[in-house]
């Protein structure tokens, strides 16, 4: 069986906007009055994903963009962009949930992304779809093939901090489901056997 990325992947573009979206329902779930075990799983996995999409875009995306002899105000401002929202996240690992400038530091990470996410969603992806058509597919199996790569040693952090942020009523629900599914398949199972 001949196994191609290309053909399971996203574009690049289309991967872009997942990447975004995942950060932007992150940061929708995070409240200021939720438990510190809550807010430093959104936070986490906010922070993660953050720092694993800027270095796709750095590694990928960007380079693609810039060999277009692109050189805008966008493009120059981007990895920028990046550094300060490194610097807060490492601000941010310093600090525990409780700090009085925890929420104050992930609002101003909040408004940065959101400010990078517009530009990159108004100017440089529809940018790319009309002058890297013919290399989107190829791209987005790159990307797809590294973010594999980064994400990897951090499935573990990432299944907890998943697990930590889910409201406790969805938690017992899919208990509830995953126990409940599994009285079934024994049944089934015991029924056939005894049939």
């Amino acid at each position: 069986m001949n196994f191609s990325m290309d053909k399971l992947s996203p574009t690049i573009t289309n991967m872009i906007r997942m990447d975004h979206t995942h950060v932007m329902l992150t940061f929708h779930q995070y409240e200021i009055d939720a438990s510190p075990k809550k807010k430093q799983a959104l936070v986490t996995t906010a922070c993660l994903a953050l720092e694993i999409h800027a270095q796709l875009e750095e590694e990928i995306f960007y380079p693609a963009m810039r060999a277009l002899n692109r050189d805008d105000e966008v493009m120059e401002k981007s990895v920028p962009e990046h550094d300060e929202m490194r610097r807060l996240i490492t601000g941010l690992r310093a600090m525990q949930p409780t700090d009085a400038a925890y929420d104050q530091t992930f609002m101003g990470l909040m408004r940065d992304v959101l400010h990078h996410v517009a530009d990159e969603e108004t100017v440089l992806l529809p940018e790319a779809e009309r002058r890297l058509a013919g290399q989107l597919d190829e791209l987005g199996a790159r990307m797809t093939k590294r973010q594999l790569q980064l994400a990897a040693p951090h499935t573990g952090e990432i299944a907890f901090n998943t697990m930590r942020s889910f409201p406790t009523g969805s938690m017992v629900v899919a208990a509830g489901a995953l126990l409940a599914g599994t009285y079934l398949v024994k049944r089934s199972s015991f029924r056939r056997q005894h049939a």
